[in-house]
């Protein structure tokens, strides 16, 4: 299953937090820096050849473009994750799926 094989390489690269951020208005001193886990790898990194070269893929948008233009959405639909945050969407979920079993 092609799942198994490409999302690990896909997701494993780090997120750009000092992009996010600075997008925020948010100062870098909110960053705090860890020590290293055990197993970490810093060869991760996100790239497509792998899935290029077997399935013809190419992203279609860079990751920085890709990364402002999601905390933008996030901004925009405050209502619909403080609503899953809050709690609502989990009384929602058991209306509507647990309780009517």
């Amino acid at each position: 299953m092609w799942k198994r094989r490409y999302i690990p390489e896909i997701c494993s690269g780090g997120i750009d937090v000092k992009t996010i951020l600075k997008q925020l208005g948010k100062s870098e001193e909110l960053i705090e820096y860890v020590g290293d886990r055990k197993g970490h790898d810093r060869r991760y990194a996100i790239d497509p050849t792998k899935i290029h070269n077997d399935l013809g893929w190419l992203p279609e948008t860079k990751f920085e473009d890709g990364i402002k233009a999601t905390v933008q959405w996030y901004l925009d639909n405050r209502q619909w994750w403080e609503n899953i945050i809050s709690g609502d969407y989990q009384d929602y979920y058991e209306r509507m799926y647990v309780k009517n079993k």
